[in-house]
């Protein structure tokens, strides 16, 4: 919805009460009309509304931030409409991620766990303000439960107090709920998008529908910033259905009036391709080449203990190990779309964005038109994972519809999506530990080149070389070493780079964990008890880590042939431990079960955890066998899911899945699940009698 829009629409249903939050002040604001985009509207009629500024692709959003603020205003619910924010960044900015308008990070929940409660809070006590004014009694004998505030034999529900209760005077920091007082935060509520997604009535990006709305395809450069040289666009143009053919900068555009034809039309343009010096390498050997070189150069410090400069000094044995991952795709099932319409002089633009403020800055550059005049439409997201935080396809729908007069859809084909992806980075991390004479760790030193996202997304952010999403997972390192060194080198191999669901988590824990447990074994002790011996700073880790190993049976009889791994740490202000049982058939690896357990702090909502961790385990373990994306000539060679193949329903393994709530907040968990099957699995295939694999994938 756009302003214009929204303003028309409360004008309509009456004055009642508005409750956003100022990210400036760190307090509610509230008012009437006069605030045009808030995070909850209590209308006259009774009716609730409550606008989600983050993006919904599955994490549950839609409803975990609905409960916070239905939970504090004490409304039920089920009764409440929610839509999703219109671009506002002033309004709707995260402020975990700087401010921005952004859904990443596994930041939503414990953004929004104050902010939100706040705008719930402060409304459902300008509610209880204005009945006592209403009936002239004191504030402290109303109580306001289930939209209605009750004073003795007085009664009112929400609407009809809404306009006096925006007159009212509030601090904005009002009194919130203890977790005793909760009646939706930690409860099984069901999701409120489940009804439309059932139905087929929820809208996604390949559904969106505009009066005259084109379907439109692109050809692009088989190596990605390649540019058109010439084309002949005559057999496309036969295609019956075709209404127009455009070139763009990054490619040729065909319009028709549905994407199949469109599509069909595309694949007989004939193009010559100017690559350039855009294709920045030959072939894997050279990436990889360019990788060990740069891991030479000394890197930027991001964790530390002890002798820093030489955390193996005193050590009686060392020991030291590479692991390398491969870059992968997002490879989410909807690829990517985009729909975009310019007309009167307004730009509006519908799609799965996980990026609000990134995506109507790339239409405002695209159409030429100002800030006020693009408006930006958050569909769901049918798979993210960090993709659709980019805005290449903003960008190209709305040069497309700009060229071509007309309102598109614009889809990319699967072998689009899969050859034009913003890969995660690949990446080599050298290990090393030290013991003392008694067999005791006292030195560890990690090191991880790799390419830096954030340096590419957002140039000039990192400073000396550290990028905080490289750090993810050694930086934040849960055991107790006295020595201990961190160190990262960025390096940019030449091939685009983007946000992959646990990011630089995933590179760090395949490595950290992996290498723990080769330190465990070459001292010739247990993999649980030697991690559990240097977690005593981090009771709550030792805690999730312990419930694990009995929960998978770790030290009893397994099944001929089976054995376990483990890998355990602290990811997004969450603990996770994570035991892999594992069986090997002609050397290859048979993963039989997952047994995981996780302290989210707060569990919001419990269903929901265990669906996000079942979901990254699932990923973390499909990726880790199976998946990497190769170049040659600057192009990448896998194009589909027969190259590039996703877990199916018969490899599925057991997942096992323990929620222990301990902390006083929430913890990210879109992304938690992701980083340790790879590492657990690592480790469970050496106890099971094969060799340590330290590159990824297993099944390469």
């Amino acid at each position: 919805m756009d302003r214009r829009s929204f303003i028309k629409s409360t004008s309509i249903l009456g004055s009642g009460l508005l409750v956003g939050f100022s990210l400036k002040d760190n307090m509610a604001v509230a008012a009437g009309e006069g605030l045009s985009n808030p995070w909850l509207q209590i209308n006259s009629d009774n009716s609730v509304r409550i606008f989600v500024a983050r993006s919904e692709m599955g994490q549950d959003v839609y409803t975990s931030m609905t409960m916070l603020i239905a939970d504090e205003l004490d409304y039920p619910i089920e009764k409440i409409k929610v839509e999703m924010a219109p671009a506002n960044a002033k309004l709707y900015g995260n402020d975990a991620l700087g401010g921005a308008q952004i859904t990443g990070g596994s930041t939503s929940m414990r953004d929004a766990w104050i902010k939100l409660r706040t705008v719930g809070a402060t409304a459902r006590e300008m509610l209880i303000a204005a009945a006592a004014q209403k009936w002239n009694v004191a504030a402290s004998t109303c109580v306001a439960s289930g939209g209605v505030v009750t004073s003795g034999f007085s009664k009112a529900t929400y609407g009809e107090l809404a306009a006096d209760a925006a007159r009212q005077k509030h601090s904005g920091k009002p009194t919130l709920k203890t977790q005793d007082q909760f009646k939706y935060i930690g409860k099984n509520v069901p999701r409120l998008d489940t009804p439309a997604k059932v139905k087929g009535t929820a809208q996604y990006g390949v559904d969106v529908r505009e009066p005259n709305m084109l379907a439109a395809s692109l050809a692009m450069s088989p190596v990605i910033g390649g540019k058109v040289r010439s084309f002949d666009a005559t057999a496309a143009k036969a295609v019956k259905g075709v209404e127009a053919i455009v070139e763009v900068p990054d490619g040729v555009a065909v319009l028709a009036r549905d994407y199949f034809t469109a599509k069909k039309a595309r694949d007989l343009l004939n193009i010559l391709w100017d690559n350039g010096n855009t294709a920045p390498v030959a072939d894997m050997a050279a990436i990889e080449k360019g990788l060990r070189e740069a891991s030479k150069k000394k890197g930027a410090i991001i964790g530390k203990a002890g002798n820093v400069e030489a955390p193996m000094t005193g050590a009686a044995k060392k020991i030291t190990a590479e692991y390398h991952l491969p870059f992968v795709a997002h490879a989410t099932l909807e690829p990517v779309n985009c729909s975009v319409s310019i007309q009167n002089g307004e730009c509006h633009v519908w799609g799965p964005i996980q990026f609000q403020q990134g995506a109507q800055g790339a239409a405002m550059a695209a159409s030429g038109l100002p800030e006020e005049k693009v408006f930006i439409h958050t569909t769901f997201i049918g798979g993210g994972y960090g993709r659709k935080l980019e805005n290449d396809f903003v960008a190209q729908a709305t040069t497309i519809a700009k060229a071509s007069g007309k309102a598109v859809r614009m889809i990319w084909s699967r072998e689009d999506d899969m050859t034009h992806d913003f890969y995660r980075p690949i990446s080599l991390s050298q290990m090393s530990g030290g013991f003392d004479a008694a067999g005791k760790l006292i030195g560890l030193s990690s090191k991880l080149t790799s390419p830096s996202i954030t340096s590419r997304a957002f140039p000039g952010f990192v400073v000396d070389g550290s990028d905080p999403f490289m750090n993810e997972g050694s930086a934040n390192l849960t055991y107790n070493i006295a020595n201990y060194r961190a160190e990262n080198v960025i390096h940019d191999t030449g091939i685009r780079v983007g946000y992959w669901r646990a990011v630089s988590n995933n590179l760090n824990a395949f490595a950290v964990e992996s290498f723990m447990d080769e330190l465990a074994r070459s001292a010739g002790k247990d993999p649980v008890a030697f991690r559990m011996s240097l977690l005593d700073k981090h009771p709550r880790a030792q805690k999730v880590l312990s419930a694990t190993a009995e929960k998978a049976g770790w030290g009893k009889k397994l099944p001929a042939g089976h054995a376990l791994g483990v890998a355990q740490m602290e990811c997004y202000d969450a603990y996770i431990a994570v035991i892999a049982e594992v069986s090997l058939k002609n050397g290859k690896p048979i993963v039989h079960k997952l047994t995981c357990s996780v302290d989210p702090g707060v569990a919001v909502r419990p269903d929901q955890i265990k669906a996000q961790i079942e979901s990254g385990l699932l990923l973390g373990f499909s990726t880790a066998m199976k998946n990497k994306i190769t170049f040659k000539d600057g192009a990448a060679q896998q194009t589909n899911f027969d190259s590039y193949p996703l877990l199916r329903m018969s490899e599925t393994p057991v997942v096992d899945i323990t929620v222990m709530a301990g902390g006083e907040k929430p913890s990210g968990m879109g992304e938690v699940g992701t980083p340790l099957a790879a590492p657990a699995i690592a480790n469970a295939i050496v106890a099971a009698g094969g060799k340590r694999i330290r590159s990824l994938p297993f099944l390469s």
